[in-house]
């Protein structure tokens, strides 16, 4: 009798604990799955302290003799230096950058080919200034025309190419209008596809509307870091030193271009010759005086100045060293983070259903910001904000659990720099077993009864 007494109060000791058990598990198993937030979730973090400043010289310093000029790095948008950079004036051939911008396009789009053959017609044939003097009838390739407008800003060139494309130079002046819009080009309106006065265009095709080609340094500053951008192949036309238009030509057509880097063996130019300079555009009207679109790219930092308004060919040279010379010897492009590196506050994140509750996390790529050379990196003050998503396991090394986005704005800067990348797993995860899970539900369970 004693004996069955005993196994009948094991048998409910038993039952009580499986009861338990079972009782523990199916609410806590929802907590546990919980303790990551089905909706991201965000914070910021401020890391490291402000830096010692970097003195940068007033713009005033340098004494450029222009009517405006800007210089900006693309590859943040950060102005450096701004002079009447948001004032409308005549562009002169630096028109030429959207003509040349939307035959690129044609061509990437392939709607055009670079070997089309273009045969030139009555108002390509009669526009006069910077040209190759093409006749009505003479057929030349989408190449030819497109290096000679580039290279020595031939208007007649920019004509032909343009009826090419659109039928007439009326119809692509209304595409350049769109494209500028596009851009955000708020200070900028076209004419024509050459950068002429209207007064200078044959009669018969200058348009029905009053106005001139009017652009702001700022404005061609932003179309020169669309053509970077979309397509960087027009620095292989621009940096062309002369070009043999014509198999019969006594002489090849000379790049108007007198800073390219490649003239440094030329005895004539060497004296305006810079380093890192490949590209863009010169311009001139009795209207624009002297300007020039230029990009230059040194120690892996591109910058682009925008000149306007200077009163001789050799002036908007000198005072374009001026403006580069002004970014490359007072900005550098830094790394503030590197690729495949742990962000301070978000080592790991929340997993569920893995073999471990958390996983190890990584940039994954690196985060440069433009910023007063001689900065102390490790001293800048950046913050970060982190936005988490929900990771279940099983899952791969690399893959996505998140963003960080990094921040700054640095001294003689008009922007708060920001870079987001991605937060990407460091390891594989594995799904844990149903022992496992069963063991860290009762586990928060409890810790969920007694905190």
């Amino acid at each position: 009798m004693t004996f069955k007494c005993k196994r009948s109060a094991r048998r409910k000791r038993s039952i009580s604990l499986i009861l338990l058990l079972c009782f523990l598990v199916v609410p806590v198993s929802a907590h546990a799955e919980s303790t990551v937030p089905t909706a991201p979730s965000t914070k910021s973090i401020a890391t490291n302290t402000t830096s010692e400043a970097v003195q940068i010289p007033a713009v005033g310093s340098l004494h450029l003799k222009l009517k405006s000029a800007v210089l900006i790095e693309p590859s943040t948008g950060q102005v450096l230096l701004s002079t009447n950079a948001d004032t409308a004036y005549a562009p002169a051939s630096m028109t030429k950058l959207m003509t040349g911008y939307i035959v690129e396009d044609k061509v990437k789009n392939k709607q055009i080919s670079w070997d089309d053959v273009v045969t030139v017609k009555e108002n390509a044939s009669k526009t006069i200034g910077s040209r190759v003097f093409l006749a009505k009838g003479e057929k030349h390739t989408v190449k030819e025309l497109f290096t000679a407008m580039v290279v020595h800003s031939a208007n007649d060139a920019a004509v032909a190419l343009a009826e090419y494309v659109s039928g007439t130079e009326k119809d692509f002046v209304k595409r350049m209008n769109e494209e500028a819009k596009r851009m955000g080009m708020t200070n900028t309106s076209f004419i024509n596809t050459t950068g002429l006065d209207r007064s200078d265009m044959p009669i018969p095709f200058r348009p029905e509307e009053k106005g001139e080609n009017m652009m702001s340094a700022m404005d061609i500053a932003k179309l020169v870091t669309y053509m970077l951008q979309d397509h960087p192949d027009f620095l292989e036309v621009t940096s062309i030193q002369s070009y043999k238009f014509r198999a019969s030509d006594k002489e090849p057509l000379v790049n108007t271009n007198w800073m390219l880097e490649s003239n440094k063996q030329n005895t004539k130019l060497k004296q305006y010759a810079y380093e890192g300079l490949d590209g863009l555009k010169t311009g001139f009207t009795d209207r624009a005086g002297y300007c020039f679109a230029s990009t230059a790219e040194r120690d892996g930092m591109r910058l682009i100045s925008v000149v306007m308004g200077t009163e001789s060919t050799a002036e908007r040279f000198t005072e374009t060293k001026k403006v580069l010379d002004f970014g490359f010897n007072h900005f550098e492009v830094r790394q503030v983070a590197a690729g495949d590196s742990v962000a301070k506050g978000v080592e790991k994140v929340p997993v569920v259903k893995g073999k471990q509750t958390e996983a190890p996390v990584v940039t994954e790529q690196a985060v440069d910001f433009l910023v007063p050379k001689g900065t102390d990196t490790s001293q800048l003050s950046l913050k970060t904000s982190v936005t988490l998503e929900e990771l279940t396991a099983p899952f791969d090394a690399g893959t996505k659990a998140g963003t960080i986005t990094f921040t700054y704005q640095g001294e003689g800067m008009d922007k708060v720099q920001e870079k987001t990348v991605n937060l990407v797993t460091a390891e594989k995860m594995k799904k844990a077993g149903w022992f496992r899970l069963m063991l860290r539900s009762i586990r928060e369970g409890f810790r969920s009864l007694f905190w």
